[in-house]
Order: C-alpha cells, then structure tokens, then sequence
C-alpha cells in the first residue's frame, strides 16, 4: 500500500470508530445509571445494543486493519457494503430504544438516548454514502511513517482538561471523569485549550490527535515548549491506534495513548497513572522548592551570624562577654548610642609605675603589664565590669551600664578588694625582681554621659561626667593596696563592706575638699 492508501484508510478507522465509540460510551453510561434500579424497559434493549455496536467495532477493525503483507489496499466501497446491514441493524435497535425510552420520565436519559440514536444513523451514513473526506495531517503523518513496514495487531481527584472537536466526545469523556469524582473541563479545539490551561492549573490533559486548525501533535509541541506547562501529563485520544503514532506522540512528550472508543477501566488506570506522576512531580517541585527557600534562609542566617559575630568582636573590647552576648541578642539596649545612666567608677592604677618604666628596659615594663592586666581582667570578667579604657597601668572599668545590675555599688566594692588582694600576692613576686610596685584605686557613684567616642575605623566606648573625674581623683590619692571611695559609694555598701573614715582631701578640679572612706575588707557575716 502506498502513503495515500494508507493515509485514506487511517482516516476510515477514524471517522468510523467514533460514532461507535458514542454509541458504546453513552450505553454504558445509561446501563450504570439503571443498575440498581431492578429490571426496567430499557435494560434488555441497551445490553443488545451495546453488545451488537462492539460486535461491529470488531468487525470494522478487522475490514479496515491495513494488510500484513503490504500488499494492494482493499476498496474501501467494498468494505463499507459489508458493514451496511448490521449499521442499519443498529438504527433500528435505536430507534426501538427510543420507543422504549418514552415509558421513562427523565430528560437527561432522553438525551441520551437521542445521542446513540443520532452517532448509530451517522455510523449508517458514513458506510452508505462513503463521504468521509479527505484524510487529516496527522493521518497522512501517519501513515508516512507506517508506508513500508508491517503492523502488529478508582483513582485520586484531580482537574483534567479534555481537548477535543468532537462534541460528543467531549461529553463523554467528560461525564465518565465527573463520575470518577474528577474535576472536569473542556476544550473545542487547540486554541481554547492553551487558553484555559494558561487561565488555571490542570493535573492531566486528555488530547485528540485529530483537530481542525490545530492537531493535537501540534498543541502537544507547544505545550511541552512552555516552561509553566511542559509537566503537566498528557494523555492523547485518537481513533488511529497503531503503534506507530504511539511511538510519535510519546516521542513528542505525551505520557500514553487511549485509543477510542476508549475502555472504561483502562481510561481510569491511565488517568489514574498521569495523576500519580503528576502527584510525585509537584511534590518533587515543592520538595525543590523549599530546599531553595531553606537554603536562601540558611544563607541569610550565616550572614546574619556573621554580622552577629563582627559586633560581638567589637563590643567584646569593651564588655565581658556575657554582657557583649546580652547586646547582640537583643536582651540589653545598643550601648553604643549615647545615653545618660547613673553608674559606679573604679580607676586603678600601679603606684612606682613612673619611677619603675624609667630605669627599667622595655621588654621588663611590658612583662609587669602582661601580668598585671591578666591578673585584673580575670576578676574583672569575674565581676561583669564594664572596661572603659587601658592607659598603661591605669584602668578605667564601671558598672551599671550598658546591662543595668541592682546593686553596682557592691559588685564595684568586691572587685577592687578581690583586684587588691590579687595584686598584693603580685607586688611580692615584683618586689623579689627588684620593682617596687602596688595598685591604687578609687571608687565614685554618680550620672555620667555614656557612648561610642571616636572615629569610624577606631571607636573606644567612654563614659564622662564628674564621676569619672572623681573615681579618678580618688586613685591618685590612694597609697599601694588602699581603696578610697566616695561617701556615696559607702552608704551603698555600708552592710557588706567595713571601712574607716579619712580626712577629707583635696582633689584637682574640685572647690572643695571632698569626704571619703577607706575600703579595708568585707564584712564577716554574723
């Protein structure tokens, strides 16, 4: 047979098979409806029907199968004489299923069963007249690519799309998907299909092959070139069942094939299947999905906690790091902005340092600071003081500030005793180096100015106001391993900590001389 034999011969199968295929679908459709009803005028008469049109779609596979030798193509006129009685046969049994019908009030089975009557006289016609037409794109397609070669003869919901001319093809594949608790919609031609499918999301699309216009291989192409619909599972439905356009549409990136008129058992696996694939792709996609937002969260957490550690490094030059956590987090106010708070000043500083540094070698000076500033940030840590400034042996620490404490008097207190006595057992080793070193140190209470100072690139974090001026004062008049503090400062500690009053001194930058106490040691609990 050559191509247009071929191409003439698929286009028979088609048009023939579809009337058919009504005829079947729409008896299959009612038998199901009755069932459960008891035995009815309708059931005998639907069961012959439908047994009489499967036995004809057997014989018009036989008749118009293509020959498996090759050989010369049978008249189709021929074939078609032989189908004739048993087509007209069929109207017959549908008109007397339409007699029979009127004994039933139900519109929707009426028109059912005007369907049948209808797709059994076009079944007739066709034969009778033999006007099928010219053969489609698709059926010439396919047959070029047959020419030469011999030919072998309950689901989860979803929203399918069916894309098909034929009215009543529509309808039934629609009414049986419906019933399957799908939801359904359809489609006349290519176009309105690409339309509704790019207007709302489908999970599977059931596609003819034979359209006007557009083919279904052509719509099948554009489908799969479109990045938001190329995983959407097609199913293609033609009456042209050979192997070979299964093989093309699968090729084009349809998932089956369904060959009409379509089983009922078998359109439900094959939607079922598409609907599973469909189920395990969105799940794949949102799987990919929320590994992206997971990973761009995870991204902006690192930088986050890198930002986190950045000012944690920078805040940890001036506060412990328990205080620099708290800042970080949240838990205590930026200190870094400039704020007004009520605090407790400690300075301290090494007595004979000056004399010391002039006779001594650099390397030995440095030596006594190492020491010296490792044995005070111990007990400073310690005490979750605040460092103002180094300045050689002077040290600049307060508290109550930037995380506000109930009783900063007391742990300033503890700590210039806990820095005295540690620093005495030190001034021993010096002294057996030949150094005559001891720590001064004085305490004030009062407001101070508080902040970032400096510039960008280079910030220390100070405190100003009188107090500092005070604490300050304070130091330089305490003698080695004495710690004067302010009145004020002795009120607050006056049940923790012993002390004995000192003459009023004068100190530089104060009009008058100012009280102070001597700090010895903590109270010994009664």
């Amino acid at each position: 047979m050559n191509v247009e034999e071929l191409a003439a011969l698929a286009h028979a199968r088609h048009e023939l098979r579809t009337p058919l295929g009504h005829i079947i679908g729409y008896a299959e459709m009612l038998l199901e409806e009755l069932e459960g009803a008891g035995p009815g005028p309708l059931e005998a008469p639907l069961q012959a029907l439908h047994a009489d049109a499967r036995q004809l779609l057997s014989r018009l596979n036989a008749l118009l199968a293509p020959p498996a030798d090759g050989g010369p193509a049978a008249d189709l006129g021929a074939l078609f004489q032989q189908l004739v009685g048993p087509a007209q046969a069929t109207v017959t049994a549908a008109d007397e299923l339409k007699q029979a019908a009127r004994a039933v009030v139900s519109d929707d089975l009426h028109a059912d069963v005007e369907k049948i009557a209808v797709a059994a006289a076009r079944f007739r016609d066709l034969l009778r007249d033999g006007s099928l037409g010219a053969p489609s794109a698709p059926a010439r397609v396919h047959a070029a690519t047959t020419a030469g070669r011999h030919t072998e003869s309950r689901v989860e919901a979803g929203a399918i799309l069916v894309i098909d001319d034929n009215a009543s093809n529509r309808d039934l594949i629609t009414r049986r998907l419906t019933r399957e608790g799908h939801q359904v919609q359809s489609a006349a031609d290519g176009r309105e299909g690409l339309e509704k499918l790019r207007a709302r999301p489908f999970d599977v699309i059931l596609l003819d092959v034979l359209m006007p216009d557009k083919s279904g291989a052509e719509v099948l192409q554009e489908l799969k070139g479109d990045p938001e619909l190329r995983h959407i599972p097609v199913l293609m439905i033609s009456a042209l069942d050979e192997m070979d356009t299964v093989i093309r549409c699968i090729e084009l990136g349809a998932e089956d094939y369904l060959a009409k008129p379509f089983d009922t058992v078998l359109l439900r696996a094959r939607v079922g299947a598409c609907l599973e694939k469909k189920r395990l792709r969105d799940e794949q996609a949102q799987h990919a999905r929320e590994l992206g937002e997971w990973n761009l969260r995870l991204e902006q957490r690192v930088q986050e906690q890198v930002a986190q550690m950045e000012r944690l490094s920078r805040l940890k030059r001036f506060f412990v790091a328990q205080v620099a956590d708290l800042i970080v987090t949240g838990e205590a106010e930026d200190p870094l902005k400039t704020h007004r708070r009520e605090i407790v000043v400690v300075f301290l500083d090494l007595r004979g340092f000056t004399a010391f540094a002039e006779v001594s070698e650099p390397e030995e000076v440095m030596t006594v600071l190492r020491e010296y500033h490792a044995a005070v940030g111990r007990i400073i840590m310690d005490h979750e003081g605040t460092v103002e400034r180094f300045a050689g042996d002077g040290i600049m620490i307060f508290f109550n500030d930037p995380v506000v404490v109930d009783n900063p008097a007391e742990r300033a207190a503890r700590m210039a005793l806990a820095i005295r006595d540690s620093i005495n057992e030190l001034s021993r080793v010096w002294r057996r180096r030949g150094h005559q070193l001891g720590v001064g140190i004085g305490i004030a209470q009062g407001y101070a100015t508080i902040g970032a100072i400096g510039f960008e690139g280079r910030w220390d974090y100070g405190a100003i106001g009188t107090v500092t001026n005070l604490a300050a004062r304070l130091c330089g008049e305490a003698k080695a391993g004495q710690i004067l503090a302010s009145t004020r400062v002795a009120d607050a500690v006056e049940d923790v900590i012993e002390s004995a009053e000192v003459e009023p001194v004068t100190l530089k930058g104060f009009h008058r001389p100012m009280p102070a106490v001597d700090v010895l040691k903590l109270k010994t609990a009664s």
